[in-house]
């Protein structure tokens, strides 16, 4: 079994869907898999599916569609937004408008804190780190992660959000899905920032940072359909 205390890498992908059954589809349309766990999370008033992506580059890693939950309501206090960029009004019409869209990323990290005073230390402020769970068949999910009141991912998702779990991971129990993540490359004008971020988190073996004009993350991954380019650039998939 995996344990949540392993060194900083590749957590998750994230994206974002107008509703969990289109998320699903997608999936099914886009990956060759269909999303076999997930759940709600209190706290947002969101909910999610996810299944495993897990490769020998990236052994612990899962991609997460995630939706706003229509029958919840955030736990956040007023005034504080949902993470992810989730409450942004441009970023849900361009997902109402084009499908889900790959979004951002998230790296588990031992020491949350820690990894947060570092990023703090480059003018990076990550956000405060809360406490967040949700129920499964095979118990609570308890982890802490990095959220901005303002719920901004920041460096155009680029930047990822921090994770630290607690004693389970969702990939202990998660079957393997016929997806595997082989590169994730980070594109950004500030690339060098981006690359010092990643350094300062520990997480920069395992990602590709280059320099570019329009900001964005590109996920390669083996599917069952193929390889498969997964871009954040647009809201629309690309297969190569």
């Amino acid at each position: 079994m995996i344990t949540a205390a392993q060194g900083p890498g590749v957590d998750h992908l994230i994206v974002f869907a107008a509703d969990l059954a289109s998320g699903v589809a997608w999936c099914e349309r886009t990956l060759g898999t269909t999303p076999t766990a997930g759940g709600e999370h209190p706290l947002m008033g969101t909910h999610n599916r996810i299944f495993k992506i897990s490769s020998p580059t990236h052994p612990r890693a899962y991609l997460e569609v995630i939706a706003i939950n229509p029958g919840a309501t955030s736990g956040r206090p007023a005034g504080a937004s949902r993470w992810f960029d989730m409450d942004d009004a441009t970023l849900q019409a361009q997902v109402e408008a084009h499908g889900p869209q790959l979004i951002h990323w998230v790296v588990s990290v031992p020491d949350v804190a820690e990894r947060c005073a570092a990023l703090s230390a480059l003018g990076l402020e990550r956000g405060p780190v809360l406490a967040a769970s949700r129920p499964t068949p095979n118990g609570l999910l308890q982890w802490q992660i990095t959220v901005r009141d303002d719920g901004l991912r920041l460096m155009d998702g680029c930047l990822p959000t921090l994770i630290q779990w607690g004693g389970v991971h969702p990939c202990d129990s998660l079957p393997a899905s016929g997806v595997q993540l082989q590169r994730l490359t980070l594109r950004h004008p500030q690339a060098a920032t981006l690359q010092a971020a990643c350094e300062a988190i520990g997480v920069a073996p395992a990602i590709s940072v280059a320099a570019g004009d329009a900001p964005g993350l590109v996920a390669q991954l083996s599917t069952p359909l193929g390889p498969v380019a997964l871009s954040s650039f647009n809201a629309k998939e690309s297969a190569k």
